[in-house]
């Protein structure tokens, strides 16, 4: 009982004994494939984050080990991505220079910051903040991000000094800087980025073609940034390219991830602080949406408290060791699934592959030129850009399109931290705009049945003497005065009414505020005449109306259903008076409920 209380915080201790040779040999198969796509993209993301490129491989190897022990994802592959790797660059680009130690100190504070958040928000299970942020706007964020990306690495393709922290600074950098181009590194960059585009679309079907099996063309695929990283690399060794001025990765140290201690003076953290919790989400939003999806996949369950806790720990475990920020990648984890993995040892194994590279091979990308690191960054990253999104949120809402424009754009013309600020405050405040303007419908009866639908959409009875208003939103203290505004409008006038229902099936919860309204409401209502009623009222709101009087001071009764508050409170024959409104649209409104 112990064990399996413990294993709650440490999932190693449950997949863990269940672990046999079979499960071996899939992780074994998985970890190979992903350790060979990961040791250029490894080299390549540090290279965007603005550090040396050893970065890359130490942050894959101490935090992949680390969430296989805490991490809940039997498939989700922890390290540099592009995203984090583009925010970490800004983030300290503000605080030290590029290449000095006080940038990557600053890099291993940034990831101890990132894990202490994340590992606080799971112990205290807030993982439900995420959801605060909006996908469509995380979608426009990670659109915008992946051309910025793109963009940034456009000046190691044609070899040449120039840098921006937005796309205008960035395409305006690279104007001035054209005639600098050196065109032997064109003539290696161009090349490469079209052949890797083509190994990502064209090599397997190829490959099948040729009678190879799925499986081993799958493997070649993806090995397919090695081959260009070993081609390039000779070619410039060969031809001494560097003498042509062709900028080389140079010297990387032959070691294993080294022992470093971040900086916690305060000045540092409070510079680092708020791209280290935007860092925390954004990276925390990425990785269970990609945990989650392959988890479905094989009718598995992920813990999304777990998996902060996970995250946080593998993040800690790159700034003593000589990383920076890291989450759970969606291509690496994509590769590490269609591979087969089938627990987080998969992880582990690629953890030591990667290890083993970092002692062994790291001599050999010496003469790799970063014009090719470029390439792989600007294929990976433009599969993030998706501008379809904009064409489905216009579709959908036009709120959300909105939000996700000024996102995108947010992004483009100031940067990845105004961006990546203003989807979170757009996230906010979209939510809170919708929440604040409930969809409320006049009900009335569908003929020969005891249902209540949207007069507006439906023909039903009504009786002009009982009005009943349904609010299809929880009532709280942003949208109970649009309630009172609302109500109180639609009755001045109506000199017959005698009754005013409030259905409240679909109220989940109410605070004090929305109590407050509807003691305003009933005490309005009374002086006109008007008696006002609930129905349909849940169990745990009727708690909460019954904490102050309300209940007492209500002029009418609550009813259990709607159809005994119109049998009891009704006034005409049933279809004698009883009008019939014609179904018709309600402008405006066409997406909403019934």
């Amino acid at each position: 009982m112990q064990l399996k209380s413990i294993s709650k915080y440490i999932p190693v201790l449950d997949w863990g004994r269940r672990y046999d040779r079979t499960a071996f040999g899939n992780d074994m198969v998985a970890a190979i494939i992903v350790t060979i796509m990961l040791i250029p993209q490894s080299l390549a993301y540090a290279l965007l984050a603005g550090l040396p490129p050893e970065a890359g491989l130490y942050a894959s190897i101490a935090p992949i080990i680390l969430y296989a022990i805490f991490g809940t994802s039997s498939t989700l592959a922890v390290g540099p991505v592009a995203v984090v790797s583009l925010m970490t660059a800004a983030a300290i680009g503000n605080v030290a220079a590029v290449g000095t130690i006080g940038y990557a100190v600053a890099a291993l504070t940034l990831a101890a910051l990132s894990g202490t958040i994340l590992l606080m928000m799971g112990v205290f299970k807030l993982g439900f903040l995420a959801n605060f942020l909006s996908h469509p706007v995380i979608a426009g964020f990670i659109t915008a991000s992946g051309i910025l990306i793109a963009a940034s690495q456009l000046k190691h393709i044609l070899g040449v000094d120039a840098g921006g922290h937005n796309l205008w600074e960035i395409v305006s950098a690279l104007f001035v800087k054209m005639p600098e181009t050196n065109m032997t590194t064109v003539l290696i960059g161009i090349p490469t980025t079209v052949f890797l585009f083509w190994v990502r679309r064209g090599l397997k079907p190829a490959l099948i073609k040729l009678g190879l099996g799925s499986r081993m063309a799958d493997v070649i695929t993806k090995a397919g940034p090695v081959m260009a990283v070993f081609a390039t690399t000779l070619v410039v060794w060969y031809f001494h390219l560097v003498d042509a001025g062709v900028k080389v990765v140079g010297d990387v140290p032959q070691s294993l991830p080294p022992l470093t201690m971040p900086d916690f003076s305060v000045g540092l953290m409070a510079d680092l602080l708020v791209p280290a919790v935007l860092i925390s989400l954004i990276g925390f939003v990425e990785s269970i949406s990609v945990a989650q999806t392959l988890a479905a996949k094989r009718r598995q369950r992920i813990n999304p408290n777990q998996e902060l806790i996970g995250l946080g720990a593998a993040n800690i475990g790159a700034a003593f060791t000589g990383g920076y920020p890291v989450t759970g990648g969606f291509a690496r984890s994509v590769v590490n699934f269609d591979a087969g993995a089938q627990t987080p040892a998969a992880g582990a194994f690629t953890a030591v592959g990667l290890a083993i590279a970092a002692v062994a091979l790291t001599p050999l990308v010496y003469f790799l030129p970063k014009a090719t690191l470029a390439a792989t960054i600007i294929v990976a990253v433009l599969s993030l850009v998706d501008f379809s999104i904009l064409k489905t949120s216009w579709r959908y809402s036009k709120s959300d399109f909105v939000a996700v424009l000024a996102t995108v754009l947010l992004t483009l013309g100031f940067g990845v931290e105004v961006g990546v600020t203003s989807g979170v405050v757009l996230s906010i405040g979209l939510f809170l705009y919708k929440t604040s303007r409930p969809h409320i419908a006049e009900v009335g009866l569908v003929p020969d049945t005891q249902h209540f639908r949207n007069i507006n959409r439906h023909q039903v009875i009504t009786d002009p003497h009982v009005l009943t208003i349904r609010i299809d939103e929880s009532l709280y203290f942003a949208n109970a005065r649009y309630l009172e505004d609302y109500l109180l409008d639609r009755v001045i006038g109506e000199d017959t009414l005698k009754h005013v229902i409030l259905m409240c099936s679909a109220i989940n919860e109410i605070d004090l505020s929305a109590v407050e309204s509807l003691e305003a409401i009933n005490h309005r209502l009374d002086e006109m005449g008007i008696t006002l009623h609930l129905s349909e009222v849940k169990g745990p709101v009727m708690d909460r109306l019954k904490c102050g009087s309300f209940l007492d001071e209500l002029t009418g009764k609550v009813f259990m259903s709607q159809y005994e508050a119109i049998t009891d409170l009704g006034t005409d024959p049933p279809m004698s008076k009883s009008k019939v409104v014609d179904a018709k649209p309600d402008p405006g409104k066409t997406a909403k409920a019934s």
